[in-house]
């Protein structure tokens, strides 16, 4: 199947969203959390917006107040109150070269769900000041199908990240990650590849250390090893040394904001590259010697099943070009 930028017939009629309007929940609607159905109902609109509408009680449910996790049930009634949004043809739309990059960098499709291993720099859906994300240039790539990211990557971090062509998978695949487990008990198998600062005793380290995100002066997000946080397990293994430095699998079993980044930082070798959890002498030493300009973290593997476990999905994105150039001067 061929995809072609140049086949988009221009954006879709503008919702008219000035007026306060009452949205009946449809049946296929669910289960969806309200914030991520408000940001349906508001194409365009930036999470923190939909957040503050939240936050000051102009969104109701059934006339009551709701929390932006609040699961929605099929007939719920929700208040939506008039916004004020840029016209769709106001937005710039992304650049060609980024589309065709994403096209490129498609590894897995079928009916129901849609692999990109996205390139480091890209945050996977706009906002704080980001005009293009990964699923927003999706929809620009694709406009007359429905795309709903499945989950999140780190801006810097590269490899695997799942769309959703049909709610059906969204549902489903969502549920598995909330639950950590699949229907045989096993979690939702993500795996990355990692380089590690210093070097890493042999086998398997397991990280057992419950993570706590904070916000700090500006709304950024740091993440800290807490025992008031959430439960969060991460397992590494070293695959070998290179230049003093430790190539790493790493497995976890729960998905937490910056988990992998937290973790390597907890146990004394930071991501290389990481200028937010990381050891910046190491970093700069790394820049100009082989050439390491973004954070060794990759999405390599996801692993998982449908239809109550009877179809697997093995989904695997390449290690991106710029770090295997790095592993070789490392050599």
């Amino acid at each position: 199947m061929t995809h072609s930028a140049s086949s988009n017939p221009g954006p879709a009629p503008r919702q008219d969203v000035s007026q306060v309007r009452t949205v009946r929940v449809p049946d296929d609607r669910a289960g969806q959390r309200l914030d991520n159905f408000l940001l349906g109902q508001l194409k365009g609109a930036p999470r923190s917006l939909v957040y503050k509408l939240v936050r000051s009680g102009q969104v109701r449910v059934n006339g009551g107040r709701a929390k932006a996790e609040r699961k929605l049930e099929a007939g719920d009634e929700v208040r939506i109150p008039p916004v004020r949004l840029s016209e769709e043809g106001d937005r710039p739309t992304p650049p060609k070269g980024l589309l065709d990059a994403l096209e490129a960098a498609i590894v897995f499709e079928d009916a129901r769900l849609l692999a990109l291993n996205k390139p480091s720099g890209l945050a996977s859906h706009g906002g704080s000041g980001i005009s293009h994300g990964a699923i927003e240039s999706l929809r620009a790539l694709r406009p007359n199908q429905s795309l709903e990211l499945v989950h999140r990557l780190d801006r810097d971090t590269s490899g695997l990240l799942v769309v959703a062509k049909k709610r059906s998978a969204l549902t489903e695949l969502q549920a598995l990650m909330r639950e950590d487990r699949d229907y045989d008990g096993i979690g939702i198998r993500k795996r990355y590849l990692a380089l590690l600062t210093g070097r890493m005793p042999d086998g398997v380290m397991t990280v057992d250390a419950p993570l706590h995100v904070g916000l700090r002066q500006g709304g950024e997000r740091h993440v800290q090893v807490n025992p008031a946080g959430k439960a969060s397990l991460s397992h590494f293994k070293v695959l070998e040394r290179r230049g003093g430095q430790s190539y790493c699998e790493v497995r976890i079993e729960t998905g937490r904001t910056h988990q992998i980044r937290v973790h390597a930082q907890h146990i004394g070798h930071a991501i290389a590259g990481d200028d937010k959890y990381g050891d910046a002498e190491v970093n700069k030493r790394l820049r100009d010697q082989v050439g390491l300009k973004r954070m060794f973290l990759h999405a390599s593997t996801l692993e998982f099943s449908l239809d109550n476990g009877k179809t697997p999905y093995l989904l695997n994105a390449p290690l991106a070009p710029e770090l295997i150039d790095v592993l070789d001067r490392l050599a």
